[in-house]
């Protein structure tokens, strides 16, 4: 795929309310070069090449309000390691970062290594089925959704289909879908959940989704870029707009870090739509105290 070498903004574009950044990744240095090995080998070239306190720095130097940080452990017996790098940074960041923690489904105790993690301070877990190739309605996956649901804990849980890399150890096909996530939402209806990507590429039926069920959020990260080739036109006007968060995948992107804004802005919705678009629904699925 491309990358585009299109200007950048020097802060949030005039004419936006606050902005929360629910999808932002760091990880320890090692692990970001491995990503980024990984993503010019398999999907786009990343623009922003960045230590995780740069990217903090940059994305807070901007006038973003808030960032909710994110990580994945993409094998077992590195989540702790990952949630202490995670409780560490963030604390470097205080009342401006939110960190979720990480979990890999199926690992020894991981339980017990996600309620350390939200003994420790962290705000939620994320889980990636693509990289973690996990069935999301495994008993492996009930055991982290009682333990989050127990700690009134959200869970930002990547389930949708794309995008697909041959270069992934499973078939995101087989693992992820609309109709899967349904059953957790039925079985765990106090836990939060947010599918990011809209739930590319099943966006339509994530659409009817959060029409139908009050603890599930959507983010808009990547798919309103025109960047990806989307069969369904996204339209966030026809979206409850109580249910969507904006979310960027900073810094694993290939364009301009604030794209996604300048489109945000274009739409034709609402103030109030774009308000909790940008910034109140996040407040709400993190349980922020800004």
């Amino acid at each position: 795929m491309l990358s585009f070498n299109d200007e950048e903004g020097l802060i949030v574009p005039e004419g936006l309310p606050a902005v929360i950044d629910t999808h932002v990744h760091i990880f320890p240095s090692r692990i970001l070069s491995a990503i980024r090995k990984w993503f010019d080998a398999n999907a786009w070239h990343i623009r922003y090449q960045l230590t995780s306190s740069e990217i903090f720095e940059f994305l807070l130097s901007r006038k973003i309000k808030h960032i909710i940080a994110l990580q994945y452990a993409h094998k077992p017996g590195i989540s702790q390691q990952l949630n202490r790098y995670m409780s560490k940074k963030c604390k470097e960041y205080e009342n401006r970062v939110t960190g979720m923690a990480t979990v890999f489904p199926g690992e020894e105790n991981a339980e017990i290594i996600l309620q350390e993690a939200f003994d420790s301070g962290l705000g939620g877990v994320k889980l990636h089925s693509h990289v973690q190739c996990f069935d999301m309605n495994s008993e492996d996956m009930n055991l982290i959704y009682e333990c989050c649901q127990r700690n009134s804990k959200p869970i930002v849980m990547h389930v949708g289909r794309e995008p697909k890399s041959a270069a992934y150890n499973c078939d995101p096909y087989l693992l992820c879908s609309a109709e899967k996530l349904e059953c957790v939402l039925k079985s765990f209806p106090s836990l939060k959940i947010c599918v990011p990507h809209l739930g590319f590429d099943e966006t339509a039926a994530y659409r009817k989704l959060i029409e139908n069920y009050d603890n599930l959020w959507l983010d808009t990260t990547m798919v309103i870029t025109n960047y990806f080739s989307i069969k369904e036109k996204i339209n966030l006007g026809n979206y409850r707009a109580d249910r969507i968060m904006y979310g960027s995948d900073f810094p694993n992107i290939p364009y301009a870090w604030d794209r996604e804004l300048n489109e945000l802005i274009k739409l034709a919705i609402s103030d109030d739509a774009i308000e909790k678009i940008s910034y109140k629904n996040a407040i709400n699925f993190f349980s922020l105290k800004l």
